[in-house]
C-alpha cells in the first residue's frame, strides 16, 4: 500500500521544484546532482525521492509546470472580451510578465527540454504547440491575410523570438522593468520601430546593455 501524502506534500514539492529550477538554470541540468537539489531544499536525498522518482522526472515537472502556466495565461486572455489588437497585446504583455516571475523555469524550458526522455518531452512540446497555435490565431485575427499566405506561423515565431530569449540579456531594473518592457514588445511587433515609446520613468536613464548568454542555448518553440 502506498504511503499516504502529508497535508504539506504539495507545498514541499513546489519548494523542491523551485530550488531545482534555480540550480538547473544556474549551472545546467547535466551538472546538477540530486545531492545538490536535496541540500538546497534542506532535506535528505532519501526524502527527495519521496517526491520524485529521478532527476529526469524533476526536470519534467519543472518544464511541464511552466508550460501549463503559460497555457493557463492563454486561456485567461482568450476568455476576455477583447478586440483582436487588444487580445494580441494582452497575450504579449501577460507572457512577458509571467517570465518575470518564472525566469529560472523559462531558462530550463528553453535550454534543457531536449534532455527529457521522449515521452516526457512530447508532453511538454504538445502543450507548447497549443500555445503557439493560440498566438498564431491571435496574429491572424489582427492580420487575416497572413493565414492565406501561410505567414502567420513565421510571424508568430518571430514574436516568440523577441520574448523567449530576453533572459539572455535583460536584467530587470537596468533600467527597465518587465512591466515597462512588455508594452514595448507589443508596440514593436504591432506597429514597428516607430511605434515604440520609452517609458517616462526611464527617459533620463541610459539603456540597458546586452549581456552574453551564460551558456549555449537551444532553439525551442515557446
Amino acid at each position: 500500500m502506498a504511503r499516504p501524502r502529508s497535508s504539506g506534500y504539495d507545498d514541499q514539492r513546489d519548494l523542491i521544484l523551485g530550488h531545482a529550477a534555480a540550480l538547473f538554470a544556474q549551472q545546467g541540468y547535466v551538472a546538477t546532482s540530486m545531492n545538490q537539489v536535496a541540500a538546497a531544499c534542506g532535506v535528505s536525498k532519501a526524502a527527495l525521492y519521496h517526491y520524485v522518482r529521478d532527476k529526469n522526472e524533476l526536470l519534467a515537472l519543472v518544464a511541464e509546470g511552466h508550460v501549463q502556466r503559460l497555457a493557463q495565461v492563454v486561456a485567461e486572455v482568450l476568455a476576455e472580451p477583447l478586440e483582436p489588437d487588444a487580445r494580441l497585446r494582452a497575450l504579449i504583455t501577460r507572457f512577458v510578465q509571467e517570465y518575470a516571475s518564472a525566469r529560472n523555469e523559462h531558462r530550463v524550458l528553453t535550454e534543457d527540454v531536449d534532455l527529457l526522455d521522449p515521452e516526457r518531452r512530447e508532453r511538454v512540446l504538445d502543450v507548447q504547440r497549443g500555445v503557439v497555435a493560440a498566438f498564431a490565431d491571435a496574429v491572424c485575427e489582427v492580420r487575416p491575410a497572413l493565414r492565406e499566405t501561410a505567414l502567420h506561423k513565421p510571424m508568430t515565431m518571430l514574436l516568440f523570438g523577441m520574448i523567449n530569449w530576453m533572459f539572455t540579456w535583460f536584467r530587470p531594473g537596468e533600467p527597465l522593468t518587465h512591466e515597462q518592457v512588455a508594452p514595448m514588445v507589443a508596440d514593436l511587433f504591432l506597429g514597428g520601430l516607430g511605434a515604440v515609446c520609452a517609458p517616462e520613468t526611464s527617459s533620463n536613464t541610459a539603456p540597458t546593455k546586452a549581456r552574453a548568454p551564460r551558456r549555449s542555448t537551444k532553439e525551442t518553440t515557446t
